[in-house]
Parts: C-alpha cells; structure tokens; sequence
C-alpha cells in the first residue's frame, strides 16, 4: 500500500526496503542496527520514521550512498517509480568505486586468505595471456 499525503510517517528499514538500497527488508534492519545508516548525520534505529526532506546516509557494500527523502512509501516499487521518492545525492566517485571492483585487471586477495586456489591460479594466468600480446 502507498502511503497517503496526509500520512508522513513510514519506518527507515521500510522506506529503505521500498526504494530498493537494500534487497531485503531484514537488511535494512540489520544495516540500521550496525550503524551503516544515518538520518541527518545522526545513525539511526529501523523503527525511526522517515520525513520529506531529511537526507539519508546509506553505506551497502563499498558505497556509501547519500539519498534525499522524497516521500513516504510502504510498499516496495518498480525500478522506474523509485526516483519519485527519493533523490540521489552520491558522488559519482562513490560509484566508481563499485566499478574499480570489478575490473577484469584488478585480482585482488584479501591479506591472509592463504594460498591461491586452482581456479585463482587460472584467472591470473587468463589476465596476464591478455596482457602480454
């Protein structure tokens, strides 16, 4: 159900779950309870609700999303109606991040993940076939 004009008031893990930062409803909780999100520079429980205007601090992942409350809404959304209710603020370099990822040059292991397994061993050597001509 869509929320009607003359009710503001919808949940922050709700409002999270509906404009679609966080796949699951119990992931905005849970990010909400770690501390990931923040309501105007404060950190924020899931049950707080959410108002026209306030500027919300989401991190997911290795970006940390900056949204602006549009409106109020309860019910999840289609992808397309999402910018109705809310207005994205993050910088572009916050993005890039995700794409820096996800370059096929970049193999990274974390510190002390131990050896490279075999098919870690097959990707190298896929990326340095491409490398060398």
């Amino acid at each position: 159900m869509l929320v009607t004009p003359g009710d503001n008031e919808v949940r922050l893990d709700k409002w999270l779950w509906a404009v679609r930062v966080y796949k699951t409803r119990s992931q905005a909780t849970a990010a909400c309870n770690a501390g990931h999100v923040k309501v105007n520079s404060q950190n924020a429980k899931p049950a707080r609700h959410v108002h026209p205007g306030e500027i919300v601090i989401a991190r997911t992942g290795d970006v940390t999303r900056t949204l602006k409350v549009l409106a109020p809404l309860a019910q999840r959304v289609g992808a397309a109606d999402v910018p109705n209710y809310l207005e994205d603020l993050t910088p572009p370099a916050e993005y890039a991040k995700r794409e820096q990822a996800h370059l096929p040059g970049s193999f990274l292991r974390p510190k002390g993940a131990g050896r490279p397994t075999k098919k870690d061993r097959r990707d190298l050597s896929r990326i340095w076939e491409v490398r060398d001509p």
